[in-house]
């Protein structure tokens, strides 16, 4: 596999991986407008295991799907499938510069979760993180002022379901094939969707399959840019890259659905990202103990 170190090419991948995401956002609020979200969500499953398949089948066919660690596979894409409900009906209910912002959360909470159960060490930089996004999080909803919007709400909590699935990915991540886990993914959703799809089942109009078809597509192959551009370049220098997709989703809301982000919207943003910059800090170095 290519691990060739440069910036440009990571640079390159992230701009396709920002292009899906926006893509999905966008996607995403069209064909919920129109078709149910379990639905929509039973569709994308369904259709990102097609397109996984090649991949499957290069990487040594279903035998090497297997795993020993089935109960986590479950528990990790159930918390992962609330999440991503959750996500998509928010994006029916905020502005899309409002739910990104708030879903760039995600991260603080995965710190927390991992340094409470993967034993992973915190820092001085990861606790201001934490601090300037919960911080973040209340400048933008403003609990005190007004009554609270249950879109903004639904999309705290998703940004939660994310940061724990991503903590367990990590886990998961110590013994299982990323293939792996991309496989156990669509098989749990799949079928945890499959019966509340089936009550609300109605066949989309043909003009919806191009934004159903664009939310799978988009969604299965989001995540290989994201691989591809570590390969090529540091977490530290590909995630900051991620933190485009703010103002890109905020703008592209402004566009195509006149969409405004009031000031403390903007001002909440800047505190998440400040955060998410700081987490991305190295620890310091341990002292080695001195000799007896």
């Amino acid at each position: 596999m290519d691990r060739t170190q440069s910036k440009t090419l990571a640079a390159l991948w992230m701009a396709g991986w920002l292009a899906l995401m926006l893509i999905i956002t966008v996607a995403g609020r069209e064909a919920a407008r129109e078709i149910n979200v379990f639905q929509l969500m039973e569709l994308r499953s369904v259709l990102g295991f097609l397109l996984l398949y090649p991949l499957i089948r290069a990487g040594g066919g279903f035998a090497m799907m297997r795993t020993t660690r089935l109960p986590e596979h479950v528990s990790r894409n159930l918390i992962h499938y609330g999440a991503q409900l959750g996500w998509f009906f928010a994006l029916t209910l905020i502005p899309i510069g409002q739910l990104v912002a708030i879903e760039f959360t995600m991260p603080i909470w995965t710190a927390i979760l991992a340094a409470s159960f993967l034993g992973e060490r915190m820092t001085i930089w990861k606790i201001t993180a934490i601090v300037l996004g919960v911080i973040g999080v209340v400048v933008i909803v403003r609990p005190a002022t007004s009554e609270v919007d249950p879109g903004q709400l639904t999309a705290l909590a998703a940004a939660v379901g994310f940061g724990v699935s991503v903590a367990m990915v990590k886990s998961l991540t110590r013994t299982e094939k990323p293939l792996a886990i991309m496989f156990w993914m669509l098989v749990v959703q799949s079928a945890a969707g499959l019966l509340p799809a089936l009550y609300v089942w109605a066949w989309p109009p043909v003009h919806l399959w191009g934004w159903v078809v664009l939310i799978a597509i988009c969604g299965t192959f989001s995540h290989y840019c994201m691989a591809r551009a570590m390969l090529h370049a540091d977490a530290t220098v590909v995630i900051p890259m991620d933190f485009l997709r703010v103002p890109l989703s905020a703008m592209a809301g402004w566009l195509i659905y006149d969409e405004r982000l009031d000031l403390f919207t903007v001002l909440g943003a800047m505190l998440i990202l400040t955060g998410n910059l700081l987490n991305l800090k190295p620890a310091p170095p341990t002292k080695a103990a001195a000799p007896s």
